[in-house]
Order: structure tokens, then sequence, then C-alpha cells
């Protein structure tokens, strides 16, 4: 947790009420250990569709649609496509997705993204955190003009602010690769990003 739990016990009391359906759903994602989006980022991507109100939204990383489903219940109107890999995941997907008017798309990341054109209001990024620096190429093509992207877990339970060797040896890789992505997110002319403290970190991106 980068965040004292003595706070983020305090806001989670403020939080908005979730649909019955979704409470449900998270229920059961955490008693089967099933990585979901934390009740603060709930909050804050609330702010962020209501205060930008997005047409269209790309999420990579379904998991078992929880994070599509909330975003569908606070833009009903918005057009949302969410990309999953894993078939244990898809499984759960295809049956909570079912009837919404979400777009699942089946696959690898990496060749569902170089297959899509148009572009998006927001791209929502929460797939497997090594990955992310080779999904960006694609997530800068795809992300309209004056659109964000928001990119989740980034902050690595506080990890990132350590050294190489301040990190176990089995998670230097993804350690090092999360600091290359945050660089040249930070570092790249068009683009404006802020690192926000809030879940396990958000990278908020705006595409000028």
């Amino acid at each position: 947790m980068i965040v004292n739990e003595l706070v983020t016990g305090y806001l989670a009391s403020l939080a908005h009420d979730i649909p019955p359906e979704l409470e449900k759903l998270r229920v059961w994602a955490r008693e089967e250990h099933v990585p979901i989006i934390r009740d603060d980022m709930l909050e804050f991507i609330r702010f962020l569709l209501l205060k930008e109100k997005p047409k269209t939204i790309l999420e990579i990383g379904t998991a078992v649609g929880f994070s599509a489903l909330f975003m569908h219940s606070v833009l009903p109107e918005a057009q949302i496509t969410t990309v999953e890999k894993v078939e244990m995941r898809l499984r759960e997907a295809r049956k909570n997705l079912a009837g919404s008017g979400i777009e699942l798309l089946e696959g690898d990341a990496l060749e569902v993204l170089g297959k899509l054109d148009g572009t998006y209001d927001l791209i929502f990024l929460d797939a497997a955190k090594g990955q992310y620096g080779n999904f960006l190429p694609d997530c800068k093509r795809l992300l309209a003009p004056g659109g964000l992207m928001l990119t989740d877990n980034v902050l690595l339970e506080g990890s990132i602010a350590k050294s190489r060797f301040g990190v176990e040896r089995r998670d230097r890789t993804i350690h090092e690769r999360m600091r290359e992505f945050l660089h040249e997110l930070t570092h790249t002319d068009g683009y404006v990003t802020v690192i926000v403290p809030v879940g396990d970190g958000a990278a908020l991106t705006y595409k000028q």
C-alpha cells in the first residue's frame, strides 16, 4: 500500500455505492483472488468519466469485466471496448459482459491493438505490468488528440521508488520496465503525464 491505511479507510467511507450486481461481482472477485481495481481508483475513474464524458473507451485488461461494467454504469452512453487474453478470465468475462453492449475482444493485446483503427477518447491500461512499454506505441496511435490515457498500478506498491538493487531479484525486470515506461510517458513531446498516488499509483496522460 502506497498511502497510509488509515487515510485510505477514511476515503473509502466517502465513496459512492456501486450497483448491487457490481458489488456482488466485487465480493466474488476478492474471494477468488481475482485482481480488480481498488476502491479509491473507482472514485478516480468515476470523476474522470463524469468530467470528460468520453464517447469511446478502450480498456486493455478485462479480467472478469468488473472495471468495464463499472465504467458502463457511470457512463452508459459511452462505447466501451475491452481486451483480454487469459482464457480463465475470459470464461467469467463472457458471462459478466453478456447483454451489456460492451465489446469484448479476445486475444493477446499486442496483436489485437495492432489491428484496431480509429481513435478512443479514453484508454484504460490495466494489464500485464511488464508489457506496458510494449503496449505504448499502439496506445499513442489509438488515443484521440485531447484524449486521456489512464494507466493503473504504476508504483508497484511503492517499490518503484527504490533502486533496482533495493527490490527482490525476481522483481527487477518488471521494476526496470515500469521505470522505463514512466520515463517515456513523462518525457514524450505532445503528451503531458501526471503520476497520482491513488490505489497502487496511476499515470494520467493527456495527448495534446
